[in-house]
């Protein structure tokens, strides 16, 4: 299976999964006005199935490193199947968490509490778990993208064309979403052996682990996606009829979104053995600021907002910037 071999090559895949993260959103932008979230949701989560399970099957199986994909599969235990699942599981209750957040609360709400949280508690969990690198640089790194992305809500407020109340609702689902958020990523990287040159009995491959933890997406959707659609947090009830009237377009964005989500999430999970999977997932998660380069940039976000915005995301990015540099410094 192919594996990274340097910690340079394992930064520039932590890069592309920032990318990655901060861009699938796009895809639901690009489907149509009337395509809710409940609905584009199953093709997203299909999607990263079917990327999971494209990957295994081609550079998972390829080469002499490692163990091939599906020999792998067959020999993991339980523990490790369980820990991959649980991993799944956990970040599909965040993601949706986080969704309905946003739609109550707002950007400026949501992203901050929820993705601010993941990243402070996804760094500190996943260091105690294995410690590697600089701790000063790494969580003054961390530190440092934690504030730019408390900017960033901050720019969101002042271009908001209405003050609004902070819900509360919104905000303890922001802080739930967060929590779940910063602990799915430790459950996938302890399934795995630990150097990725060297199989170890019963524990599962990086490629083996990305699929196990899509199967748990999937599985667990059937149950939160399906309550999501009968009881939304926003707007009324969406019927799997509805799913089924969507168009070939609605469909693929759906899936060309999940895509890139688990591209950015193999890379990442590959990146973890030379990196370690503190640096790995806190470089990763600062696809928020990725994200909000799209709306400054592409979606006009920001067009219109009040004097003064673009000084405080000129601030933002630089914070950002040397967050950034001072995590990959860490390793």
């Amino acid at each position: 299976m192919f594996i990274i071999g340097s910690y340079t090559l394992a930064v520039v895949f932590c890069v592309i999964t920032m990318f990655c993260w901060g861009s699938w959103a796009n895809t639901q932008k690009l489907a149509s006005d009337r395509w809710r979230f409940e609905l584009f949701y199953w093709d997203y989560v299909i999607g990263i199935v079917l990327l999971a399970l494209f990957f295994g099957l081609t550079i998972g199986s390829a080469g002499e490193g490692g163990r091939p994909f599906l020999e792998d599969l067959g020999q993991a235990d339980h523990a490790s199947l369980h820990s991959a699942l649980i991993g799944g599981v956990l970040f599909n209750a965040a993601n949706i968490l986080l969704v309905a957040s946003i739609a109550i609360a707002g950007m400026s709400v949501a992203f901050p509490t929820g993705i601010g949280l993941a990243l402070v508690i996804g760094v500190i969990v996943n260091y105690l778990d294995r410690p590697e690198g600089n701790p000063a640089l790494l969580f003054g790194g961390t530190a440092l993208v934690a504030l730019a992305i408390l900017f960033n809500a901050y720019a969101y407020r002042r271009a908001s064309k209405e003050e609004k109340s902070v819900s509360t609702k919104g905000l303890l689902l922001a802080i739930v979403a967060g929590a779940l958020m910063g602990l799915f990523y430790k459950y996938v990287a302890n399934s795995m052996f630990s150097d990725f040159t060297v199989p170890e009995a019963g524990k599962l491959s990086p490629y083996s682990a990305v699929f196990v933890f899509s199967i748990g997406i999937l599985v667990s959707n059937l149950l939160f996606n399906t309550l999501l659609m009968r009881f939304p947090f926003v707007g009324e009830r969406v019927s799997f009829r509805q799913y089924f009237r969507g168009t070939s377009r609605d469909h693929l964005m759906g899936v060309v979104g999940g895509v890139i989500w688990c591209v950015g999430m193999s890379f990442s999970i590959l990146a973890s053995d030379q990196a370690g999977p503190a640096i790995s997932y806190g470089l990763g998660q600062g696809a928020t600021i990725v994200a909000a380069l799209w709306g400054i940039y592409i979606w006009k976000e920001f067009a219109g907002a009040p004097r003064g915005t673009q000084t405080i995301l000129n601030v933002m990015l630089l914070c950002y910037l040397v967050g950034l540099g001072m995590i990959v410094a860490a390793g």
